[in-house]
C-alpha cells in the first residue's frame, strides 16, 4: 500500500518510538519536501530533528509535480504538498490529523488517517501495545478529545476480548 504522510503523524510516532510500524503497515511511505523541511524546522523536537537527519530508506521524499492548488491555501504548506502529492501518486492513503485537512483529502476522494489511526491498525495486526502507545501519546503536545480517546479505548478493549 502506497502511503502520503503529512508532518503530524511522523512527528508523534518519533516521540513516542512507534514510527517503525509505518514500514510494517505500509509497503511505501512517501513526503513531499515541504513536509521532509518541517520535520527539520527549529521549532520541531530535537529527536524528530535527529531522526529525519537519518532518514530510515522506508521513508522517501517526493516533489509534487504540479504548480501549487490556489484552492488549498488554507491549509498549511507540509499538508498542501502531502494533499497534492497524495493525488499525484495516486496513493490509497493519506496520513494527516488535522481537521480542515482530513475534510479536504475527503472531499477530493482520498482516504486518510490520523496518528490514532495508524496507533490502531498497528495494534489490530499484533505490532503495539495500544494503551501503552496512547499514554505515551498524551505526554506530548497530540490533542486528544476525551470523546476520541473514549472511542479508541473501548475499539481495543473490544479487540482484547475478542483474542
Amino acid at each position: 500500500m502506497r502511503i502520503i504522510s503529512d508532518t503530524t503523524p511522523i512527528n508523534y510516532l518519533v516521540l513516542i518510538s512507534e514510527h517503525e510500524i509505518l514500514p510494517a503497515l505500509f509497503a511505501e511511505v512517501l513526503i513531499p519536501a515541504a513536509v521532509y523541511r518541517e520535520l527539520q524546522a527549529p521549532r520541531t523536537p530535537p529527536t524528530v530533528r535527529d531522526w529525519i537527519r537519518n532518514c530510515p530508506p522506508w521513508l522517501q521524499t517526493r516533489e509534487i509535480t504540479a504548480a501549487p492548488d490556489p484552492t488549498l491555501s488554507h491549509l498549511d504548506e507540509g499538508e498542501r504538498e502531502a494533499l497534492q502529492l497524495a493525488l499525484e501518486a495516486e496513493a490509497e492513503l493519506l496520513l494527516v490529523d488535522e481537521k480542515s485537512a482530513r475534510r479536504e483529502a475527503t472531499r477530493r476522494g482520498l482516504s486518510t488517517s490520523g496518528t490514532l489511526g495508524v496507533l490502531d491498525r498497528a495494534a489490530e495486526k499484533g505490532l503495539i501495545d495500544f494503551p501503552g502507545a496512547l499514554q505515551r501519546l498524551k505526554h506530548t503536545s497530540f490533542y486528544l478529545s476525551p470523546a476520541l480517546e473514549r472511542f479508541f479505548v473501548e475499539r481495543d478493549a473490544q479487540r482484547r476480548a475478542r483474542k
